[in-house]
This record gives C-alpha cells, sequence and structure tokens, in this order.
C-alpha cells in the first residue's frame, strides 16, 4: 500500500474555496501521501473519513483503524503506532480534536508527516480556528491533498447536496423539486439524506415536484427522527404527539417508518458491539458518527437484546402495513409505536 498520511481539518481557516459536490460523495478516494480534508459538517466529514478507510481497505482488506484522540495520545505514542510491525498489514489512525494536540505533539505529528511510515494512513480532525493552527499551516506547507467538507448554509449549497445525494441513489431530481424536499424536510443533512435515499427506493429514481408532492405537504415541523428518538426514548405520549403532528405537516408514512427502522438498527448495531468501546473507535466498523453512537448508547441502557428483538419486528410490520398492507397508514404507525415503547426495559 501507497505511503501515506491523511490530515482532517474541521473548519474553514485557511481555506481559499468551499466545497462543491464532489467533495460530499468523494468515492474511489485516492490514497495520497498527504490529504488535508477541511470543514465543519459532521456528516460530509465523517463520510470522507469513510472514504479514506474504503480506499486503505481496498488495497488492503485487513487494513486496522485506529481512533486516537489527543488526551490519550502521549508523547512517543505516534512512533510506536507507526512503527514496522512484526506482523506486517496496514493502519489507519484516526487522531480527533487535534486543536487539542498542543504544541510537542503537534510537532511530533509534523515530524512523522515528513517521512511517513510504509501501509500507514494518518487522518487527522481538526475543528477549525487559530488554536492548533499550526498543525494544518504545516501540513499545507507539506502539499497536503486538499478536500472541503465546510457547513452546508446556502440554499443554493443545500439545493447541490440534494441533487447530489438523489444521484448517489441512483436517482435524479429536479431543481424546484429539490427545492420543494428542503422545505418539507429542512436542513439537516443526516434527515435530508434520509430522505433522498427513501424517495429514489419509492418512485424509481426520476424525481419531479408531482413525487414530492405525493410525501409532502406544506413544511413539516416534526420529522420521523423525531418521533423515532421520543419512541426509543419511552416517551409514549409525546412520540404520538409528534406522529400526529408529522402527518398532519405532510411527512409520508413510509419516511416515519424508516426512520424507525434506523433508529431500532441503531440500538441492534450498537449494543451488539464489544463492552466499553467508545464512539470514535466504533464510528468506522459501524458506519454512524461518534456523536450518534454515543447518543444509542444512552438510549440502551433502558433497553434489553429481546426489546429490540421485539421492536425491529414491529417495524418491519409496519413498514408491510404502510406500503399497502394497511387500510390506515396512521393507527399502524400509532401501533408501532405503542410497540417500540413497549418493548423496552
Amino acid at each position: 500500500m501507497h505511503v501515506s498520511v491523511v490530515l482532517l481539518w474541521l473548519g474553514r481557516a485557511a481555506v481559499g474555496a468551499r466545497a462543491g459536490a464532489g467533495a460530499w460523495h468523494a468515492a474511489g478516494v485516492s490514497v495520497e501521501a498527504i490529504t488535508l480534508i477541511v470543514g465543519d459538517e459532521e456528516l460530509l466529514v465523517e463520510r470522507a473519513i469513510g472514504d479514506v478507510v474504503a480506499s486503505v481497505r481496498a488495497e488492503d482488506p485487513e487494513a486496522e483503524v485506529i481512533d486516537l484522540s489527543p488526551g490519550g495520545l502521549e508523547p512517543g505514542r505516534l512512533a510506536e503506532l507507526t512503527s514496522p510491525s512484526l506482523f506486517g498489514g496496514g493502519k489507519v489512525l484516526v487522531l480527533r480534536s487535534a486543536q487539542d494536540l498542543g504544541k510537542d505533539l503537534t510537532a511530533e505529528v509534523l515530524k512523522y508527516a515528513r517521512t511517513p511510515a510504509d501501509d500507514v494512513v494518518l487522518v487527522a480532525a481538526h475543528h477549525g480556528g487559530a488554536k492548533g493552527k499550526a498543525l494544518v499551516d504545516g501540513l499545507t506547507k507539506l502539499k497536503a491533498r486538499k478536500v472541503s467538507c465546510p457547513k452546508v448554509t446556502k440554499m443554493g449549497e443545500r439545493v447541490d447536496f440534494v441533487r447530489a445525494e438523489i444521484r448517489r441513489s441512483g436517482g435524479k431530481i429536479s431543481p424546484d423539486a429539490a427545492r420543494g424536499l428542503l422545505d418539507a424536510v429542512g436542513n439537516d443533512l443526516r434527515e435530508l439524506a434520509a430522505a433522498c435515499s427513501q424517495l429514489v427506493a419509492d418512485t424509481g429514481g426520476k424525481i419531479d415536484d408531482a413525487a414530492v408532492a405525493r410525501y409532502y405537504r406544506g413544511r413539516a415541523e416534526v420529522s420521523g427522527f423525531t418521533v423515532a428518538d421520543k419512541a426509543i426514548e419511552g416517551r409514549l405520549a409525546e412520540a404520538l404527539e409528534q406522529l400526529r403532528w408529522a402527518l398532519a405537516t405532510g411527512v409520508a408514512p413510509v419516511l416515519i417508518v424508516s426512520a424507525l427502522a434506523q433508529g431500532v438498527r441503531g440500538l441492534a448495531r450498537v449494543g451488539g458491539a464489544p463492552r466499553g468501546a467508545r464512539g470514535a473507535a466504533l464510528a468506522k466498523d459501524l458506519g454512524m458518527p461518534p456523536w450518534k453512537i454515543e447518543r444509542v448508547q444512552k438510549q440502551l441502557r433502558a433497553w434489553s437484546g429481546d426489546g429490540v428483538a421485539r421492536a425491529l419486528a414491529a417495524v418491519a410490520e409496519a413498514d408491510a402495513q404502510v406500503k399497502g398492507g394497511a387500510a390506515d397508514p396512521a393507527y399502524a404507525l400509532e401501533k408501532t409505536v405503542a410497540d417500540i415503547v413497549a418493548a423496552r426495559g
């Protein structure tokens, strides 16, 4: 595998231009000596990290992914992790919160970056700003390859994101339909990504204003993810209230089921991980951002394995019902929410 060092910097300092859709979906990333990924949009940064890991594992399927933080990276640890192994095999070292490294550890990382080890990829996430800027400046001087993942704040950028998401799922959407979807779902990229994937699956891929209107009427003040979170946390009255409001404001039943399914599957995936593992360490294996894993870990404290299995069965039944098996999808969703809450504990 190519000698590689990858730097992820989350922030806008020292960045000349904002990202286009290509930075959001960098499938097939080539693993170069140094890559600098700039931005503070968590979903996009996590995808960028995942793209790099996938590219490394395309060359070395057994490459080990190790998550690190400044608090656990004592002097000399980087040299230890990047030294040749008797057993061979590649490594991806993901160093998060790199702005907190401090002067000595920053110098150690830059020293390593000048002569990186064979079969090692170093991923360092920096939140941006002035703190820790010496690391960014140093790696920039080393001609780091740059990928930008800034916050998606402008309407035009969000429209581009939606259209790129639809293409990523194998579909096509008009600009007007993309704006309609934004009006319905809101600006959260996680929810937008889920909605795009679901729309492509349910429409066959060609999405226009009429297709969006079939699933959304007016602005959705409540999303399926809100309903799912309250149900998983055992707040039945609030979950039902949010469900009814979501349906009243035009959220399609299939999207609510999709959110419920993602929430319950998240419980199953995180619950099946090794005990004591931290969110950042599980992010790559589970394909979930660390903050989401940590949230699910808190939710799991009130769940048993049997309960999660019953909840999975409930959402599977709901999926069949809202796609044609039930005369009243709203009633089917209310029953599913109640079943999920009952399975908890």
